[in-house]
């Protein structure tokens, strides 16, 4: 059915829910496991000079921190028998991050978490998941 299955992490709690659902189901299907965080690119200010952080420390952080969360799917994936193979990428949209990583990785189903909001409260704060949905090629298991 599935022969490859992407999982992106934030590191929070419903992205776990993603994660476990993954695992099972690459378990159950024998498919690869790949995961992805993606990293926010540092956030120069065109209006002032000086930044609250240097440019390094903050790429060094985002790398640590999505690093740590890659680490965490693999070792729970590992916990079961599986391997996975963790990519961190920097991204202004992660979206097309996951996008781009799916396809680029040949993948045939993305497992991504949703906090189910709807409404006004869904289009003001937008969706990564919501425009994955919408811009990938690929089947996509939402997970709340």
């Amino acid at each position: 059915m599935y022969s490859h299955i992407l999982v992106p992490t934030d590191g929070s709690d419903i992205s776990a829910k993603a994660v476990e659902t993954a695992i099972s189901m690459a378990k159950l299907l024998g498919a690869k496991l790949s995961t992805i965080s993606v990293k926010e690119p540092f956030p120069y200010s065109a209006i002032s000079e000086m930044q609250p952080v240097p440019p390094q420390e903050f790429y060094d952080a985002q790398e640590r921190i999505a690093t740590a969360r890659v680490k965490a799917v693999s070792d729970a994936a590992k916990a079961v028998g599986l391997d996975c193979e963790g990519f961190t990428v920097e991204a202004v949209h992660p979206w097309e991050a996951i996008c781009d990583l799916a396809k680029d990785k040949g993948c045939d189903l993305v497992v991504m978490a949703s906090h189910g909001r709807r409404g006004v409260s869904a289009l003001l704060l937008g969706s990564e998941t919501q425009k994955v949905l919408t811009h990938s090629p690929l089947p996509v298991l939402v997970v709340r």
